[in-house]
């Protein structure tokens, strides 16, 4: 039984140090990444600092490579707590195996010790030979047999108890040198850290020194974007307004196209009565004609003067049954809404399809970072001042393409400048927004496909790269990050 129970004990062990070591790994590659990520931003932290007069896009960038050296640190600060754990758990091991192997040791130094007094063949011959009876002769020899046999074993557990012993006692050794090197990257990212924060330091130094120019210049762009989402709010209004418009045309057309076809069925119904009750006249006045005519052929007198087609009936007959007109252009006996779509079928699939993926979708830019954040927020360094973000803003590498995050509709392209254009997609009643593109690979009433290329992101006088990303639903402006997959 207790063999049993240090067995589950040791299958337990090795299902935890398993996970751990698995958790070990995918912190080693979110490490990795991280690392990537530092260098990609320290890469664009010097490019900027090289072209900016001031420090005031520079940071944006030297904020989000503290960020990820702050994130950097905590992973490996996990990885530390994981490989503590891993060490606690070997150590118990290892002691667990010393015990064992020092109880197995002592019970097989007393056999050796009993083995040597009865050695000889002579005593092994007088154990069997004082037996009282055969059968107590052939249990002693068998008792024997199983005591040798019973020493072997022993001796193989000590020798399997002692290998395991010495390879945990290895993997113990690696991991507290695993332990002691994530130590010292901590302690040198702590530094390179601090270092960081007195690079930031300096930078809002430098950024106060143009307080009042910076403010102006950061006041100017709000009311530039502010103009520019009144603009995109009135092209998502149209979006809907021409989505509903053709969808009650479409309506309109369909239910006049109806109504003409029940009154066309009517009256031919109708025709087609009267021009058989006609039919069946004409018949009867035909009959009668004839049967006159054979009567005065029989009776050899002249042949009477036929009975006329009444001129109602050939009338009647004539009458050609009406076919029904196809279906027209009609316009909308009222006017539509222009802030939610009036959804048909299709599109509640498009957006429900859109909505299932929540949390999931890709990010609108192949590399790079989310670099101003959604909604009311204050500046990094004038904390007196209140920024507004309707979507988020991505850094990029220059001529990087903006890429669509779902299957849609392209239901507007409008140029906002020379240089400046934004896309439109829809996605039945939400609709996501690309803007900031120096050229547009798409046409309007595209149908495009996810991670499609829509164009070319503008790369601004500074050197920076920057995609301005937006998500509504009809024209309720939602946070685009709870939208897109963690990256």
């Amino acid at each position: 039984m207790p063999k049993y129970f240090l067995s589950f004990i040791f299958l337990i062990t090795s299902a935890v140090i398993w996970s751990q070591d698995n958790q070990q790994k995918k912190l080693e590659e979110r490490k990795v990444k991280i690392q990537e990520e530092i260098r990609e931003n320290e890469t664009k932290l010097q490019t900027v600092k090289k072209k900016e007069k001031t420090a005031a896009k520079a940071i944006v960038l030297q904020s989000n490579k503290i960020k990820l050296k702050e994130e950097l640190i905590a992973t490996t600060e996990k990885q530390k707590t994981l490989l503590r754990n891993s060490i606690s758990v070997n150590q118990a091991q290892i002691n667990k195996l010393e015990k064992e192997l020092e109880l197995l040791k002592a019970d097989y130094a007393k056999m050796i010790v009993q083995s040597y007094k009865s050695r000889s063949e002579e005593s092994r011959a007088m154990f069997l030979l004082s037996s009282e009876s055969f059968l107590q002769a052939y249990k002693r020899a068998q008792y024997m047999k199983q005591y040798a046999n019973y020493r072997r074993i022993q001796g193989q557990e000590i020798k399997s108890k002692s290998y395991a012993l010495y390879t945990f006692n290895a993997k113990l050794d690696l991991q507290k040198s695993a332990k002691e090197q994530l130590i010292a990257e901590n302690d040198k990212e702590r530094l390179s850290l601090e270092k960081e924060k007195q690079e930031q330091e300096k930078l809002v130094e430098s950024l106060k020194n143009d307080k009042k120019k910076i403010i102006a210049d950061i006041k100017k762009k709000q009311l530039e974007s502010k103009a520019i989402d009144r603009k995109i709010d009135k092209l998502i209004r149209e979006a809907i307004a021409e989505a509903n418009r053709k969808a009650a045309i479409a309506k309109a057309a369909r239910e006049k196209a109806a109504l003409e076809k029940a009154k066309a069925e009517a009256a031919a119904k109708a025709i087609a009565l009267e021009k058989a009750k006609a039919l069946e006249k004409k018949k009867e006045i035909e009959k009668a004609n004839a049967l006159a005519a054979a009567k005065a052929k029989a009776e050899a007198k002249p042949k009477p003067k036929p009975i006329p087609i009444p001129k109602e009936v050939e009338k009647a007959i004539a009458k050609e049954i009406p076919v029904v007109a196809k279906e027209a252009p009609v316009e909308p006996a009222a006017a539509v809404s222009s802030t939610k779509i009036d959804m048909s079928p299709k599109d509640k699939v498009d957006s429900d399809n859109f909505k299932a993926n929540k949390g999931k979708l890709p990010w609108p830019v192949e590399r790079g970072f989310i670099s101003l954040g959604y909604g009311d927020q204050f500046h990094p360094v004038y904390k007196e001042l209140k920024i507004h973000n309707s979507g988020l803003e991505f850094t990029t590498d220059s001529g990087a393409s903006a890429r669509a995050v779902f299957s849609g509709v392209v239901t507007r392209i409008n140029v906002i400048s020379p240089v400046n254009k934004l896309v439109i997609l829809q996605h039945g009643d939400f609709f996501t927004i690309y803007q900031n593109l120096s050229s547009v690979k798409v046409s309007l009433g595209d149908n495009v496909s996810i991670k499609q290329s829509l164009g070319k992101i503008k790369t601004n006088g500074d050197g920076k790269t920057i995609l301005k990303f937006v998500i509504t639903q009809n024209m309720t402006y939602t946070n685009p990050k709870l939208w897109l997959a963690p990256k």
